[in-house]
């Protein structure tokens, strides 16, 4: 029986009824983008594992999975309220949260943590792939936990949160505009590339990388070819498909005027931008193999980062830029992938994963590209106009006839880029006086599974020997068998053939009449 005091509320419902179930649906909204950003994770997870070797997949496996899980107690317990803790209102400046927010003390929107521990833990993860086959368990929860518990929040707030002194969102902002980062190529990929450049500098390369056993400089890097390609591919295709809840989930909801459209144009600018950053590396990769040795290679692994360049540099200025400008930023994001990719060999830095190159320098680059194809119209849409800003028009990039956003741009990069150094550097050289950076050159050479979790990822062992050997004896025993039943069967088949020849040849014997002999006397 239906309710019809219900029935008429929903059909005329009060404002705050109205405002209520609007609210619901933004909270879904974000619930959904969060639940796609975390999917980044398994990307991250199938990408990396595809890349190394398969003596050190499940140490791998194993520390993706940590990084979900120190992210998440390390947001909690004191990321979130340096990120965000403050009060809603007020206007001052300041560099951390300063209220409320330890453990989520008085915090009622819990939607927002949610997505912003899944941003945290794709920062974290980052590091992951750089630092593989070679680095401490140990280390890599202490790392984890450090980066999304204090480092990467004072990062958030001073770029995301209305209080920080390089949010465009803050009431004076710098210039009058402030930094544009709509969803984290500086506050997440900056972030996270420079922390896993700090810790491969420190961490060291791997055993016969770039140096013999003797520590002489070998004439050419020694590469290690990825044992899946199918994981790598699948790893990429997972992180794009993420990417589409990282990017317009950005807008933080969907119901208000104007959101569903910011959301659309940051879905299409990411597309474009990762389409082009596949094609631009690759077809660069092919065109300098081509020219300095004559072959015709088409390099999987350049499309894949080139795309997931791509996806990194658009991500500052996906709602900012006009779908076209979305085009030459992921041109030259598959360039600068190149370019830092073969620069990290001839400093020997070794990036087991190439996450520098992706996410460190096309961070850097997809901050600087807002500073050049910022559209007016779109900034001012989206971050809006306030009261000791500029006008609107001089909101716009270089290309658009201005210079102060790419000033802001410039300024933003080099914070992240001082801030993550300052701290993660010491961090990680005090883990490496205490001997727990770095795995022994014999746990190194025998892989991570074996010297750390009890055996391969993969069982290519084989059959024990006594089981062989027990098949190998049934089976000749069936093949005599079989052939004992094939020569009795041909031997009584041979012996009815023989019978029935005999039948056929057998000799007729024809009684012989005795001769008629005529004597003379009777003739």
């Amino acid at each position: 029986m239906f309710d019809t005091e219900n029935i008429r509320d929903l059909q005329d419902p009060s404002i705050s009824e109205i405002i209520s179930r609007l609210e619901n649906v933004d909270t879904f909204f974000l619930l959904f983008a969060g639940a796609l950003v975390f999917v980044m994770q398994a990307g991250f997870a199938m990408l990396c594992a595809g890349s190394i070797r398969a003596m050190n997949v499940q140490n791998i496996l194993l520390k993706n999975i940590l990084d979900a899980c120190s992210g998440a107690l390390g947001f909690y317990s004191i990321g979130y309220a340096l990120a965000y803790g403050g009060d809603v209102g007020d206007t001052r400046t300041t560099f951390i949260g300063t209220t409320n927010y330890f453990f989520l003390y008085n915090v009622d929107n819990y939607i927002n943590w949610f997505f912003q521990f899944a941003f945290a833990a794709t920062a974290a993860t980052i590091v992951a792939g750089t630092v593989a086959e070679r680095c401490k368990l140990e280390a890599y929860f202490c790392y984890s936990f450090f980066l999304t518990a204090f480092v990467y929040p004072v990062v958030v707030h001073s770029v995301w949160d209305q209080q920080g002194f390089l949010s465009a969102f803050n009431s004076n902002p710098l210039w009058g505009i402030g930094m544009v980062d709509f969803a984290g190529s500086g506050v997440v990929h900056t972030t996270g590339g420079c922390t896993a450049l700090v810790a491969a500098i420190v961490l060291g390369p791997r055993v016969g990388r770039f140096y013999n056993e003797r520590g002489q400089a070998l004439e050419e890097p020694r590469t290690f070819p990825p044992h899946s390609v199918a994981l790598q591919v699948l790893g990429t295709f997972l992180l794009w498909f993420g990417w589409y809840g990282f990017n317009p989930g950005s807008t933080l909801a969907i119901t208000p005027l104007g959101y569903g459209d910011v959301a659309a144009l940051a879905a299409v600018t990411t597309t474009l931008s990762a389409a082009t950053g596949c094609i631009s590396a690759l077809l660069f990769n092919f065109m300098v193999v081509n020219f300095l040795t004559g072959d015709e290679v088409f390099d999987l692994t350049m499309a894949m980062n080139g795309g997931l360049s791509g996806l990194v540099a658009i991500t500052a200025g996906c709602s900012t830029v006009q779908p076209w400008a979305a085009i030459p930023i992921g041109l030259v994001a598959g360039l600068v992938y190149f370019g830092a990719s073969k620069a990290l060999i001839i400093l020997h830095i070794d990036d087991a994963v190439d996450a520098i190159p992706v996410h460190l320098a096309n961070g850097i680059w997809g901050c600087i590209a807002v500073g050049f194809f910022a559209d007016p119209n779109l900034v001012s849409t989206v971050y809006g106009a306030n009261n000791n800003a500029m006008s609107a028009q001089q909101m716009g990039g270089v290309f658009y006839g201005y210079g102060t956003l790419l000033a802001c741009q410039i300024c933003g990069v080099l914070f992240i880029l001082g801030w993550v150094t300052v701290f993660m550097f010491p961090f990680f050289i005090m883990l490496r006086y205490l001997n727990m950076l770095r795995l022994d050159p014999i746990e190194e050479l025998v892989g991570c599974d074996v010297s750390h979790h009890g055996g391969s990822a993969y069982n290519i062992s084989g059959p024990s020997p006594i089981a062989l050997q027990q098949f190998e004896l049934e089976k000749q025993e069936r093949r005599n068998r079989h052939r004992n039943h094939r020569l009795s069967h041909d031997g009584s088949a041979t012996s009815e053939r023989s019978s029935d020849l005999n039948a056929s040849h057998a000799v007729v014997r024809i009684p012989v009449q005795p001769s008629l002999t005529v004597t003379s006397e009777e003739a």
